[in-house]
């Protein structure tokens, strides 16, 4: 018995150190594989080359305190634009602006409060724009909020995701409608996501406080769509254009209120999938300064190219039926401009 015992006890231990390099080249090998797919997907992502610049432009970006808001920002600034960072974390915002600042060497930049969530704040922030700017060029709705499980509602009762994704740019671009015009040739910019496919909004629950979370990023997505498409119907003539996109799968702060241990998981994902905040950032940057889109409106890009929308989300009697559900959630009043 004792023989026994010493034979297997010498086979483990020449097995062992054979299976612990077994196992690190497995490892290895999985890194390798991440890492090759993280060039591929780099290489292959589309990028805007053109170095039109903005000198004596106005650009307000959304929620850019970080991601591909940040990049967004730091890209127009570097091209000389007058860059207003809408921004609810103050604190946050003005670090990148000083960043921003440095980097680029454009003292054209700004920090104004703006929280997206709140019809207050949203009323605020556009008669602070109207009384200060004589002008606005570009308007990129950049900001967007995820949430994984917690159900969470605005100080105006309205689902926090929804609110913040959908009703609070719709609301947005209407109060700031009438110096986007005065400023025309102009251009709205809302950044959308591929990730609309996986849901649909519902036209019967436009508050949907009690949907699962994570589902209603996707149908805010689509939201937006709808309504760009809408908005550009409405303005059509007016010299004012809009354009949605999907910037890519981004590793960004959105996915930070996934829990562990998704969160876990996930990490391997977007570090060997997704794209850089500045890979993300090269769409929103084309439709906001390529020339050769300057008459083009209600399009959908991705990869710095047209893409086309599932039929849903391109159904032009859905988008009418969002817009006036939307004018109801948002509370326009009768002062307010119209589009």
């Amino acid at each position: 018995m004792i023989v026994a015992e010493s034979w297997q006890a010498r086979f483990i231990l020449w097995l062992l150190p054979i299976m612990v390099i077994i196992g690190l080249l497995a490892l290895l090998s999985f890194i390798g594989l991440l890492f090759a797919i993280r060039i591929y997907a780099s290489y292959t992502c589309g990028r805007y080359r053109d170095r039109t610049k903005m000198d004596g432009k106005t650009v307000i970006v959304t929620g850019c305190t970080s991601g591909i808001g940040k990049e967004t920002a730091k890209e127009l600034a570097k091209r000389g634009a007058k860059v207003i960072m809408a921004c609810r974390n103050l604190d946050a915002a003005e670090k990148v602006k000083n960043d921003i600042i440095e980097s680029t060497k454009n003292e054209k930049v700004f920090v104004k409060k703006l929280d997206l969530s709140s019809f207050k704040s949203i009323r605020a922030f556009a008669e602070e724009i109207k009384s200060t700017e004589d002008k606005l060029d570009v308007l990129v709705h950049n900001a967007g909020y995820a949430e994984t499980f917690r159900k969470r509602k605005s100080e105006d009762d309205i689902e926090l995701t929804m609110a913040t994704n959908h009703y609070g740019p719709f609301l947005l671009t209407h109060l700031l409608i009438d110096l986007l015009k005065k400023s025309t040739p102009s251009r709205i910019v809302v950044v959308a996501s591929s990730l609309y496919r996986l849901a649909s909004v519902n036209l019967d629950n436009p508050n949907p406080i009690d949907t699962f979370p994570a589902y209603l990023y996707y149908v805010s997505k689509e939201a937006n769509i709808l309504f760009t498409r809408e908005l550009a119907r409405r303005l059509e003539g007016t010299g004012v254009t809009a354009n949605c996109l999907h910037p890519g799968l981004i590793d960004s702060g959105i996915w930070r209120n996934v829990p562990a241990p998704l969160s876990w998981a996930l990490l391997l994902v977007i570090k060997g999938f997704f794209k850089t905040p500045r890979e993300g950032s090269q769409t929103s940057v084309m439709l906001a300064v390529d020339e050769k889109l300057e008459k083009v409106s209600g399009k959908y890009f991705s990869d710095c190219g047209e893409s086309s929308v599932s039929n849903l989300a391109g159904d032009m009697g859905r988008a009418k039926k969002l817009w006036e559900i939307s004018e109801t959630m948002v509370k326009l009043a009768d002062t307010d401009p119209k589009i």
